[in-house]
């Protein structure tokens, strides 16, 4: 499986191993990840699963869709190049080891 190191605002860091298909917002909140909120549950209709990805692996990702950049301007936390939001970024053994770092806040 692959691995996700998140990385909280405060410098505390999770690693988990996470199944193929899932989410980072998935990843995040079924391990007990403080964090990442989800209240949409992965629909893309809110931005509290706000995460800012490692810059190494944004080459690894495709490009945000449109409503998911609609999303990303009602960010809580400041809106940086690196921002997507976890609900929408599948895990797949290409992203094993990728690094996600947490904002201050989501709401």
């Amino acid at each position: 499986m692959p691995k996700v190191t998140y990385i909280a605002h405060s410098g505390e860091e999770n690693e988990v191993d996470l199944p193929v298909g899932w989410t980072l917002m998935q990843g995040a909140t079924l391990n007990g990840i403080d964090g990442i909120e989800g209240e949409c549950g992965g629909s893309c209709g809110c931005a509290t699963c706000h995460v800012y990805i490692g810059e190494a692996w944004l080459d690894k990702l495709s490009a945000a869709a449109e409503n998911e950049e609609e999303m990303l301007e009602c960010t809580v936390s400041p809106r940086e190049t690196n921002s997507r939001l976890g609900c929408q970024i599948k895990v797949t053994d290409e992203l094993d080891g990728i690094v996600v770092r947490l904002p201050e806040e989501q709401s």
